[in-house]
């Protein structure tokens, strides 16, 4: 099969629920989302950072998946009381997943409400615990009112100019479903902000020496027709990606990977 003939695989991580036994999951929001821009979704349970490697290595893109908070000890801070922490199992996966993603300059990343905040904290970046409690003067309700669990909301998002996110999109100003009660508070290395809230509260982050490395702070799955551009650049910048991401020379061994961490 030549290039012309294939869709891209695009790499999904997958939510982990308690058991006995533990359940790996995803809304099918997200996998709708890159099928309709196609792509071919592969789902990523956890795994054996060896196996994580070999998987990595046949991907064409990925695409991290929002859930619960991760631990604020990664980036050296008290966990707050109104934290909702992930699967230990989840957390884990996650950093193997996004930190071997990150050592492949070549492979196309977008991050999602949780996805984003990963990316920010590999990249040595800290985040705002809880909106309402650290930002008492936002009056921008970005989670429903009864919490981040209890449904989404809706508010205008902010695109900067000379940002690729708002290349991507042609529009700078438009609403996004929105569930989270965290947000980018120190940046990380080599990322810039490339979206605010009213209230300033970040919404979406970029890495401007890659070709693609976005993270964004709402749900643009729950609302495909208008951020259907943001999948279909994923999707076209992973089919670019066919023939340079299998390379060897563009991969880092598992055993690298762990000693740069």
């Amino acid at each position: 099969m030549n290039k012309a003939d294939r869709k891209p695989l695009i790499g999904i991580n997958l939510d982990i629920k308690g058991g006995p036994p533990e359940e790996a999951a995803i809304q099918t929001t997200y996998t709708d989302a890159i099928l309709k821009s196609g792509g071919v979704p592969v789902l990523l349970p956890p795994m054996e950072e060896a196996d994580l490697y070999i998987a990595l290595s046949r991907l064409d893109g990925l695409m991290l998946i929002g859930g619960a908070d991760y631990c604020p000890s990664l980036y050296n801070e008290e966990p707050h009381d109104k934290l909702d922490l992930a699967h230990d199992r989840r957390q884990q996966f996650d950093l193997a997943l996004a930190r071997q993603a990150l050592a492949n300059q070549h492979l196309p990343i977008l991050g999602i409400c949780l996805g984003a905040q990963l990316i920010n904290i590999l990249q040595g970046g800290s985040l705002v615990q809880d909106i309402k409690t650290f930002i008492p003067e936002s009056t921008i309700e970005h989670v429903s009112v009864n919490g981040w669990k209890d449904g989404f909301t809706q508010h205008p998002v902010k695109l900067l100019p000379d940002t690729q996110i708002a290349r991507i999109y042609g529009n700078n100003n438009f609403a996004v479903p929105t569930s989270h009660h965290q947000s980018v508070k120190q940046l990380g290395r080599g990322l810039m902000v490339s979206a605010e809230a009213e209230d300033g509260v970040v919404e979406a982050i970029e890495m401007p020496e890659r070709t693609f490395v976005i993270g964004v702070q709402w749900h643009p799955e729950r609302d495909y027709p208008t951020n259907k551009p943001l999948f279909d650049e994923l999707v076209a910048v992973s089919l670019n990606n066919l023939s340079t991401n299998s390379s060897p020379s563009n991969l880092l061994s598992a055993d690298n990977i762990r000693n740069r961490s």
